[in-house]
């Protein structure tokens, strides 16, 4: 016997009508769900999109009257794509439901449509226009949230490929919700898809410059560090790199784990699932270890050294150390000097401690020395002569 899936109906929670609102039967603009059964009236027209458009609708029928989103489509692809990652983040509440999926004909052309849950607040970006900048634990809660939608996706090797303001949604009580599945994919492959879809102003600059044609999970979290910034910063106009992270207002930790998202692509955060780790435990202050030599040991510097650089590199060199510009996975020490107060994340979030700490995670352990110690391995003090000894008078027997 077949079986036919009913689809949850919208909760029932009162949604205040908007002042141009169609009254009740003078609207002509209606959609019938044959799955469902149920009757929607389109208000009023609230955009047009790659998708096709969106309206305010009502729900028309006996009980009392819900607030949603009725989105309407003449292409078949965009409308199944929306169809099956809403279905697959169903059980997810960071991500926007949909309550009936169905078709139907209109004069002569076939529409596609989707019933999902109403943003009252509209998109993040214009959210965000008229509330500006939002504090650290707002950013922290939120995007903590809409990970967890995300990650359903990615342990599912699914992409997103479009996590931008206009497609993350704030809804009752602030809450931001993903949204706007048009162009997600499912990978094959960890190499991920090709990016022939994304939008050139929220993309990684690898990508919009056409040096890699590959769209990864790492790609994602990259979206969804800028979405934080711009939280941070109350604005969506100006562009973020990963430099300018140590202006955000916000706590040393948030601007370390902001900028491994913008940065360097081979060190960004591989999963939604690590950078929801890396939001949860706080890296711990590096401790100063102990070596016996530095000969043999690959070695890099940071911080200002009370000597000169190129002095230290001379030294450790003779100590028969091999001096790399910047910590790696053959990396055994890092010389430590006094911090930079231009560090990206404070006096324990340089760019070459922050790769130490990842490196670290994968199981490459990197000494971190300091400069005193440096020096008494690289420049040993002389060793003193012990004076000599006057020999012993033996008394013998006559």
């Amino acid at each position: 016997m077949a079986t036919q899936r009913v689809t949850a109906a919208p909760p029932e929670r009162s949604v205040p009508l908007p002042s141009d609102a169609a009254p009740a039967g003078e609207s002509t603009l209606l959609a019938h769900s044959s799955e469902s059964g149920r009757s929607y009236r389109l208000d009023r027209l609230l955009g047009k999109g790659g998708f096709g458009e969106v309206y305010l609708a009502t729900t028309v029928g006996p009980g009392p009257a819900t607030r949603l989103c009725i989105k309407v489509s003449d292409r078949i692809s965009s409308w199944l794509r929306e169809a099956y990652f809403a279905e697959l983040l169903a059980g997810e509440d960071r991500a926007l439901r949909v309550y009936d999926r169905f078709a139907e004909m209109d004069g002569g052309r076939m529409r596609y449509c989707l019933a999902m849950e109403y943003a009252e607040h509209g998109d993040l970006g214009t959210w965000m226009g008229q509330h500006g900048a939002q504090s650290e634990r707002f950013v922290r809660r939120e995007i903590a949230g809409v990970l967890r939608a995300l990650d359903t996706l990615h342990r599912g090797q699914a992409l997103h490929r479009d996590l931008t303001p206009f497609n993350v949604f704030v809804c009752h009580g602030n809450r931001l919700k993903l949204g706007d599945f048009g162009i997600a994919t499912h990978q094959i492959g960890r190499r991920g898809v090709t990016a022939d879809a994304f939008n050139l102003f929220h993309v990684p600059t690898e990508i919009a410059w056409g040096r890699v044609r590959r769209w990864q999970k790492r790609d994602d979290v990259y979206q969804i560090g800028l979405i934080a910034a711009m939280l941070l910063r109350g604005d969506i106009t100006k562009p973020m790199r990963s430099k300018d992270v140590r202006a955000l207002p916000c706590s040393d930790h948030l601007k370390e784990v902001i900028h491994r998202c913008l940065g360097s692509r081979g060190r960004r955060y591989e999963a939604a699932s690590e950078l929801i780790a890396a939001l949860r435990q706080r890296p711990k202050e590096p401790r100063l270890g102990r070596v016996a030599t530095l000969a043999g040991k690959h070695l890099s510097f940071t911080g200002f050294l009370e000597r000169p650089r190129t002095e230290a590199i001379a030294a450790a060199r003779r100590a028969g150390a091999i001096v790399q510009s910047k910590p790696g996975r053959a990396t055994d020490l890092l010389v430590r000097g006094r911090p930079n107060a231009l560090q990206i994340a404070g006096k324990d979030g340089g760019s070459k401690l922050i790769e130490v700490r990842r490196l670290a995670a994968q199981g490459h352990k990197v000494t971190i020395i300091g400069e005193r110690q440096f020096w008494k391995l690289a420049v040993p003090p002389p060793k003193r002569r012990s004076p000599p000894t006057k020999a012993k008078r033996t008394s013998g027997r006559h």
